[in-house]
């Protein structure tokens, strides 16, 4: 038999198949893992194909070469499906990646195909032989775990038994338990709204369906009862959200509902993940909940997908394969012929485009469950500052104070991590920078370092200005470690809890702080974007959005509807029970339309604006870009790279280019980018292959990354 794989180093050069003979009678099929030898080196691949030849030497001399053997055929079973193997096939495509990267995207790291790839953890378990032990012992079952076996049986006795043959140690591998599955009476009585949405979304023909619905308008209550009528049919469900901060709420809403709900994000475990994947692969869970790495479960039978807070950019991945969450769930959705809802009550204005054009339904929820929506006020900072109020403002410091008098809880949103993001020399005003990126170093008060938040480096805040020798520094801006100490500043009393990057590293650390401030145990909650989204807490009755026109500045051509969407999505924490909420939204540009309408959540008004200028600047809906990222250790070589591949390009008379323009420096090389955009997405993915393949690409020199629908372009 020959064997056709793919070997597991991820690069271009080695995307194509490899062909092995293989003379044992085990079957092989697509989507196995098997041990081979390229070029003397012991690495693992996957099979794609395999064919029969009557006479192996004179094939092999028709080839003209020697095909060495399958050293190891590592499963008894392909593990990915048929369904997933196209995916990654079609994936690689559409997203000009290597087809091995795409099958490693889809596995967790115990399966990936790599020579280092960990084993399965295994368990040890006694396998009773004499029906007297099981009387004796009060066994009911024929095996039992060692340590569940050794709790009744002393360590003389098991030997004993072990050495006389009346009981058997046998090693299997580690499951996770699963509960029979139910269905929880749960009465709620949905609303007009909500019972007309899920009546449309059951009878609409087009399986994907826009649902955009205000914050607290009632979503998660229509994914939940759409779930239970997919389970009733014996199907599966997939929910996803864009945060691990998000599962744990999402997770205890469905747990309340249904009894067994699998859970797959980058928080656990190597070995936790691999059970929840041998689970879904298995049948054995009905519901999956997680974030983008969850897409690729290997559902048997999916009736529903869910992709909550569709618009959030964590659905993009930023390395190779650059897949988005939303079209692989689209993909999936159209293998399935199941329903796929995107929510949002801020979705891409792709996403709401296609839904005006039917090419997705729309289906809307304008109406909150108990409450309407929180009063907005818009604070002028330029006119606080001069009253001596730099990072609080005198009506967000009253309304905390209010707040915290009614014993109701508040939510502050600075999207900006560390104490502060520049430390500057007092006598030169010389700015601390990373050594490896064009970026300033911020300090954190927490470790007393200067952190570089791109690449990570940092070091100690003892310093001596290399220009002047001066040993004094100022501190610029304000981060989420610096606004927790102005805060508890105001109210000693008060009890607070941050939510960033730098306080979430341990392990269920998101589910720990999120738990605490529902159970009501902190006063006030601090944090980033990742506070901003999808949470539910009763108790809620205040915002307060720090610099909220910061990201308006960004050279992303994104930058004012990812904006809105922050204020709009944050606004939605508040308010949400039976007590009105309000939102103190603190900002310099107060006149933006950008930052005006998302005071007012005003989508609509808002997507007209900011369809005229993609219009004008021919951005998508109205075209499909792909960005080309040319990064390397020698400015001239990348830069001579990116204006080629420029020249190139433009040569299409259907293609129009944007630079090169040289980027930041990012972790001590030199990056420059071309964007290219046309009107049809087929002919683009093909005029980046036919370019990219054309390239005799030194990796040592530099590297070529490419973003077909760039989600961000900083």
């Amino acid at each position: 038999m020959i064997v056709n794989i793919y070997i597991e180093h991820p690069v271009m050069q080695l995307n194509t198949t490899f062909s092995y003979f293989h003379q044992d009678k085990r079957k092989i099929e697509r989507g196995m893992r098997v041990k081979v030898d390229f070029n003397g080196q012991k690495i693992v691949g996957f099979v794609d194909s395999t064919f029969e030849v009557d006479d192996l030497e004179k094939y092999q001399i028709q080839l003209g070469y020697q095909l060495k053997p399958i050293e190891e055929v590592i499963d008894r079973e392909p593990i990915i499906n048929n369904e997933l193997y196209d995916l990654g096939l079609w994936m690689s495509r559409q997203t000009i990646s290597p087809i091995i990267s795409c099958f490693q995207s889809m596995l967790p790291s115990t399966l990936k195909p790599v020579s280092s790839a960990r084993k399965a953890v295994m368990e040890s378990w006694v396998k009773i032989i004499d029906e007297e032990v099981k009387q004796t012992y009060g066994f009911e079952v024929d095996e039992i775990l060692l340590k569940d076996f050794k709790e009744k049986v002393n360590d003389y006795r098991y030997r004993k038994l072990r050495n006389l043959g009346y009981i058997e140690v046998v090693r299997k591998e580690k499951r996770a338990e699963v509960e029979k599955f139910k269905v929880y009476d749960a009465p709620y009585n949905l609303t007009k709204q909500q019972k007309q949405a899920i009546e449309t979304i059951n009878n609409s023909e087009n399986n994907i369906i826009l649902l955009h619905g205000l914050t607290g308008s009632g979503k998660t209550e229509i994914y939940l009862q759409l779930a239970k009528q997919t389970c009733l049919q014996d199907k599966q469900v997939l929910v996803l959200v864009p945060e691990i901060s998000l599962t744990s709420q999402m997770v205890n809403r469905f747990k309340a509902r249904f009894n067994s709900v699998a859970i797959y994000h980058s928080g656990l475990s190597a070995q936790e993940k691999y059970q929840q994947y041998t689970l879904v692969k298995e049948g054995k869970v009905k519901i999956v909940v997680g974030t983008r790495s969850a897409i690729f479960m290997p559902f048997k039978d999916i009736g529903l997908i869910v992709l909550d807070e569709e618009h959030d950019s964590s659905y993009k991945q930023d390395s190779t394969p650059r897949y988005n969450t939303r079209d692989i769930a689209i993909k999936r959705s159209e293998t399935h012929n199941c329903k796929l809802i995107l929510g949002s009550a801020t979705p891409t204005l792709e996403s709401y485009a296609r839904a005006i054009k039917d090419v997705y339904k729309l289906v809307t929820l304008d109406k909150r469950i108990n409450q309407d929506l929180p009063k907005s006020y818009l604070v002028d900072m330029s006119k606080e500052i001069r009253k001596g109020n730099y990072i609080i403002s005198s009506p967000l410091l009253k309304a905390i104070e209010e707040r915290l008098e009614k014993k109701q809880q508040v939510i502050l949103l600075l999207n900006r991590r560390g104490y502060t993001p520049i430390v500057k020399c007092s006598s030169c005003s010389y700015v601390v920078m990373c050594p490896h990126c064009d970026v300033a170093l911020s300090y954190h008060k927490d470790d007393d370092k200067l952190v570089c938040h791109v690449c990570g480096y940092s070091q100690s805040n003892d310093l001596t200005c290399p220009k002047c020798a001066n040993k004094m520094w100022r501190n610029y801006g304000v981060g989420t470690q610096r606004l927790t100490e102005e805060i508890q500043r105001y109210f000693p009393q008060a009890r607070l809890v941050r939510m960033d990057a730098d306080s979430t590293r341990k392990k269920d650390a998101h589910s720990k702080i999120l738990t605490s401030f529902e159970k009501q145990k902190y006063d006030i909650l601090i944090g980033t974007q990742m506070i901003s989204k999808g949470l539910d807490f009763p108790n809620v009755t205040l915002v307060g959005i720090f610099n909220a026109d910061g990201p308006l500045h960004r050279t992303d051509y994104r930058s004012v509807e990812t904006t809105f969407n922050l204020i709009v999505q944050a606004s939605g924490r508040s308010g949400r029970s039976d007590n009105p909420g309000e939102v103190y939204v603190q900002a310099y540009d107060i006149n933006h339309y950008g930052i005006r309408l998302a005071v007012k959540q005003d989508y609509i008004t808002f997507f007209n604006n900011e369809m005229s200028y993609r219009h004008a600047g021919k951005y998508p809906p109205y075209t499909f870009m792909a960005a080309i990222m040319f990064v390397g250790k020698n400015d001239e070589t990348i830069k001579d790279k990116a204006f080629e591949a420029s020249d190139y390009f433009r040569n299409d008379s259907s293609i129009r280019v944007l630079g090169p323009s040289r980027l930041l420096k990012i972790k001590g090389e030199y990056r420059y980018r071309i964007v290219i955009k046309s009107k049809d997405k087929k002919q683009l993915i093909e005029k980046l292959w036919l370019w990219y393949e054309a390239q005799a690409i030194n990796k040592r020199q530099l590297s070529v990354q490419i973003d077909v629908d760039p989600y961000i372009l900083d």
